[in-house]
């Protein structure tokens, strides 16, 4: 009888083992990133004076973004890709252009978050419209 005991004790606790080594890999499965919830107006969840207002990303992958600058709206336009988790975009202001890869973090129907390439977090939550 102890044996039967024992074994039984085993076999839970094998299967407990199982089950959470299986919601570690789970875990660590990345939720695949829904393009077509990027496409809309976004504006920084915590905005400063003087930094980016908004960025739009069209479904033609067109992105524009505006920025305050000197109490004026400067706008700049450019283009993104997304691939995976990777959102790569060039944008040109005032005839300087920048490539920028970020990768998205999370991106819900009201939330964008992504990383830069030093780990640098940024959050943005949908425009509401005006």
């Amino acid at each position: 009888m102890r044996t039967l005991i024992g074994i039984a004790v085993l076999v839970l606790a094998g299967a407990a083992l199982a089950a959470d080594d299986k919601k570690e890999k789970d875990k660590d499965k990345k939720e695949a990133i829904d393009g077509k919830k990027l496409i809309g107006k976004w504006e920084p969840e915590k905005p400063k004076k003087g930094e980016l207002a908004s960025i739009e990303f069209t479904a033609t992958g067109k992105l524009i973004a505006v920025a305050d600058v000197g109490g004026k709206d400067a706008k700049a336009e450019g283009t993104y890709k997304l691939d995976g988790d990777k959102l790569t975009f060039e944008i040109t202001f005032m005839g300087e252009t920048v490539k920028e890869t970020i990768t998205i973090t999370k991106l819900t129907d009201d939330e964008l978050e992504g990383r830069d390439k030093e780990g640098k977090a940024e959050a943005f939550k949908r425009a509401k419209p005006k």
